[in-house]
């Protein structure tokens, strides 16, 4: 089992720490309690869903917070493998964020943010000793922060080791998928719904595969699209995105677009990606 326990200075970008770690795999638990860590730990002994978990715990808990030493020394005492992140920036740049966003700080109820700062970095204090990593982000960017803490907890690891990519299929007709990333046209294709023996079948039925497939039009569309994933995957990751949705379209989405959102996912599965299937339009009635 795999902790990480992210804590720090409010406005120093935890918020975008636990998004990351979610990224990486890990299930994730915000302002939670110090005390209760040792209870989700005992949960996720038996569980292998649970086999790496990271909480945000802060000053939000108030008097909840103080066990957080405890919490950790009894960890480590049960040689649990937890390692706590410390997220902090300069006075400056925190009071710059919270101007920006216009929210008040938790220990400055009287608005002034300074205040607050500085009764946070007393609070802080002993945490930030016990800290495995210090992480300034006084000057760093969303993606550089990514990055970063990708790079602490998987040094070893490829680039695409934890990244995820997710295939559509989908029937222009029923509208575009608003969460894709990129979208394609597979209208190109030869299209089955005009043959009468393969109209009521779908892409997933050997007999439409086969009929789309044997132009080689399909073959090279998808060869072409995974090349160009496996190409810009680096460029991805560096910006800090760690998940690719690619939905394919047709015009019902029950025919063209499934075969081609299968032949590209074979091909990215041969190089070693993760990748999740959809077919929108399969389940929707005729």
């Amino acid at each position: 089992m795999e902790l990480i326990i992210i804590t720090g200075l409010s406005g120093a970008g935890k918020t975008q720490a636990v998004h990351c770690l979610e990224d990486l795999g890990y299930y994730c638990v915000d302002n939670i309690p110090p005390a209760l860590i040792s209870e989700f730990v005992r949960i996720g002994v038996d569980r292998e869903s649970l086999s790496r978990m990271g909480f945000v715990v802060d000053i939000r808990g108030g008097e909840f917070f103080d066990d957080l030493t405890d919490v950790l020394s009894q960890l480590k005492a049960a040689e649990i493998n937890v390692r706590l992140m410390f997220l902090d920036a300069s006075d400056q740049v925190l009071v710059r964020r919270y101007k920006e966003t216009r929210r008040a700080h938790p220990l400055a109820p009287g608005g002034n943010i300074r205040e607050g700062i500085r009764l946070e970095r007393e609070k802080l204090a002993m945490a930030r000793k016990m800290a495995d990593f210090v992480i300034d982000t006084s000057s760093l960017k969303t993606a550089q922060l990514y990055r970063h803490i990708t790079d602490l907890l998987q040094p070893e690891n490829s680039d695409d080791a934890s990244f995820t990519i997710t295939v559509e299929s989908f029937g222009f007709k029923f509208g575009m998928p608003l969460e894709a990333d990129w979208v394609l046209d597979a209208r190109f294709l030869q299209n089955p719904f005009y043959v009468p023996s393969l109209k009521h079948l779908t892409g997933r039925n050997r007999k439409v595969r086969d009929y789309v497939m044997k132009s080689g039009e399909c073959v090279r569309f998808a060869a072409r699209i995974a090349g160009a994933v496996i190409e810009l995957l680096p460029s991805y990751v560096r910006e800090g995105k760690y998940h690719l949705h690619i939905s394919i379209g047709c015009t019902g989405g029950r025919h063209r677009s499934v075969v081609a959102a299968e032949e590209l996912a074979s091909r990215l599965r041969e190089n070693g990606l993760q990748v999740t299937i959809i077919h929108r339009e399969l389940d929707r009635s005729k």
